[in-house]
């Protein structure tokens, strides 16, 4: 099952999206008794269907699906972003070997014995196809990293490994877009990767039941130039270790997301790196998923607020 927020007649709205990906079924004339609330809000429509079960199968061909009509499949998640650093082991090493790695002491500390979590504020979130902004006095460095994201269905608290995939509603794609310089200036990643519109997300949610996340390809295209192509099968700490790990300490909740971590590729692994540049284009992929393609555009100033 793929499930969209999809804007129609100027209301986001909660939709089921075929297999090919070109045609739609609003929820509600799905499931029968769905709340009003979860109509068009994704966080609401899984907190039902986790409890509920799956929709019954929608019956006509549907609507057609104006790609340009898809917002994020969780716009407003109900919290920040789960986030995990350095969980491939190629890209720790050449995040390590950057010179932008703050959290590392030296090539010793490239791969971490526990995971390490983040926050990614959910106003970062955007769409599919929506502009990656450079902002004037944030565009020093920005770069991309195409992760799987596990969208959390029914929450819980000290959720053990074995237990954890149950609590799997389902997986999306994002771009962890990143300030470098900020990351390193700060020497903590929240500043630099918690910027307005530096988490495309989507095309839509893929229910857990329907793709095997332990082998899935993660790949990325900057203007068509292949960058990274990697298999979560090469996560460093797999998706129960961190279920369990972020539940230990908070409690999950339906929508949580938790984005996995990015392959070997971004552009500081170059020399020099290489860094986004207005009018880029950059396509993250995930099998058994989909794409999302951004397009990097220069934002005007930012506004400061009057003394």
């Amino acid at each position: 099952m793929r499930l969209a927020t999809i804007l129609v007649e100027g209301r986001p709205t909660v939709a089921l999206v075929t297999a090919q990906g070109d045609r739609f079924h609003p929820l509600a004339e799905l499931v029968p008794g769905l709340p009003e609330a979860a109509t068009g809000d994704m966080t609401a429509a899984i907190a039902h269907l986790a409890g509920s079960g799956t929709p019954s199968a929608p019956r006509g061909e549907g609507r057609p699906l104006d790609t340009a009509s898809l917002l994020a499949p969780l716009p407003r998640p109900p919290r920040n972003i789960f986030c995990v650093g350095k969980n491939y082991h190629a890209h720790a090493r050449e995040f390590a070997g950057s010179g932008y790695d703050s959290s590392a002491a030296g090539a010793a500390d490239a791969i971490p014995s526990s995971p390490i979590i983040f926050s990614k504020p959910f106003t970062s979130i955007s769409g599919p196809a929506a502009d990656i902004p450079l902002v004037p006095g944030l565009d020093g460095g920005v770069d991309y990293e195409a992760e799987l994201a596990v969208v959390i269905g029914k929450g819980g608290r000290a959720i053990g490994k074995a237990d954890a995939m149950a609590h799997v509603f389902g997986y999306t794609v994002v771009n962890d877009v990143t300030a470098r310089d900020l990351q390193q200036k700060h020497k903590q990643w929240l500043l630099g990767k918690g910027i307005d519109g530096f988490c495309p997300m989507g095309p839509w949610i893929v229910t857990a039941d329907e793709v095997d996340a332990a082998a899935m390809r993660v790949t990325c295209t900057v203007n068509g130039e292949a960058r990274q192509d990697a298999s979560t099968a090469d996560l460093i700490f797999d998706i129960p270790t961190l279920i369990e790990t972020i539940s230990l300490s908070t409690a999950l909740l339906p929508g949580d997301v938790i984005a996995t971590g990015t392959p070997e590729g971004v552009g500081i692994g170059f020399k020099p790196p290489r860094f986004l540049r207005d009018g880029d284009v950059v396509e993250c992929a995930i099998s058994g998923i989909g794409s999302i393609r951004n397009t990097v555009r220069r934002m005007a100033p930012a506004r400061q607020a009057a003394a």
